[in-house]
């Protein structure tokens, strides 16, 4: 009796014969994936592309950047060429109105009256003993101010009590008071501006360097001239450039006073004889000297700071 070949699905509750799984086996696999629709895809992609958007950094907008205006300096011609065009306007002008009566001849006096009369200065008159005078006063007045102020100033670090006794303006009441020379006036104006700005410089020393000093064994004379000293010349030599038109002023003021000679007694024999145009050609020289001497005495400090630096 042959008994017939059933599927495994006939018999309810059997479990699968060999057959059956043999087939199962055999066929072929088939991933059970479930694939979302186009659309689905899509749209989750824009989501997610929106999401990663949103999570960047949002960069401020823009602004213009401001720049700060750049000037371009001129050539030292171009500035030159400026000044001499703006005085010879000034002269044209000033010539101009004095021909048109605008400008008052007798107070002012006129350019080409200026010089004609400084012609006649330097062709026959003192003009060179005069500017000799002049510059003569003002050097040694500057010189002798300057170093005598100095020392003066430095010697208020030896002692307080000096300093305090010894103050620049009983200096000025000495020497800025009834003294006819020339040198003097210069040389007190000098010497008070040299004191005071030493005296600066020495309240400025570095306590700690003269206690580091004493404790390495060194006299007050050593202190006052490897501390004191070196400390107090960038102040000495910052005060030439005004010393140097002190010492101007002051032998100008001696001249007014009493002269024989200089730009100074020129300047008030031209006021008292009313010739305006002497006047202007003294003040000019007295100008082009006081550009000269400060000049000279600027090229003196910038080589003093180098030889400092260096």
């Amino acid at each position: 009796m042959t008994i017939p070949q059933t599927s495994d699905s006939s018999w309810p509750g059997s479990s699968p014969s060999k057959t059956g799984v043999n087939a199962l086996m055999s066929r072929p696999s088939t991933p059970c994936l479930l694939t979302p629709a186009k659309e689905d895809v899509d749209g989750r992609d824009k989501r997610g592309h929106d999401d990663a958007e949103m999570s960047r950094p949002t960069k401020p907008a823009s602004r213009p950047v401001r720049r700060l205006p750049v000037q371009k300096d001129w050539p030292t011609s171009a500035i030159v060429a400026a000044q001499i065009g703006i005085l010879v306007a000034i002269i044209a002008a000033w010539e101009i109105g004095a021909a048109t009566g605008f400008i008052d001849k007798f107070f002012w006096s006129h350019p080409s009256s200026i010089y004609h009369t400084l012609t006649i200065f330097f062709t026959t008159g003192d003009a060179f003993t005069d500017i000799a005078f002049t510059f003569r006063s003002t050097i040694l007045g500057f010189f002798i101010g300057t170093f005598a102020g100095s020392a003066l100033g430095l010697s208020f670090w030896w002692s307080k009590n000096y300093a305090a006794i010894v103050q620049p303006y009983i200096i000025v009441l000495v020497f800025g008071i009834g003294i006819a020379s020339k040198i003097a006036i210069a040389t007190a104006l000098t010497l008070v501006v040299s004191t005071l700005t030493t005296f600066a410089g020495v309240k400025a020393v570095d306590p700690d360097g003269e206690k580091l000093f004493y404790s390495l064994g060194a006299s007050r004379l050593q202190v006052f001239r490897k501390l004191v000293i070196p400390s107090c010349l960038p102040w000495i030599i910052s005060v030439l450039r005004v010393n140097i038109g002190l010492a101007l002023t002051g032998a100008i003021v001696g001249e007014f006073i009493a002269s024989q000679h200089g730009l100074g007694r020129t300047i008030i024999y031209a006021g008292q004889t009313y010739d305006i145009a002497l006047v202007w050609v003294a003040v000019s020289v007295l100008s082009a000297l006081a550009v000269v001497m400060y000049v000279t005495v600027s090229w003196i400090e910038r080589m003093l700071h180098k030889g400092i630096k260096g």
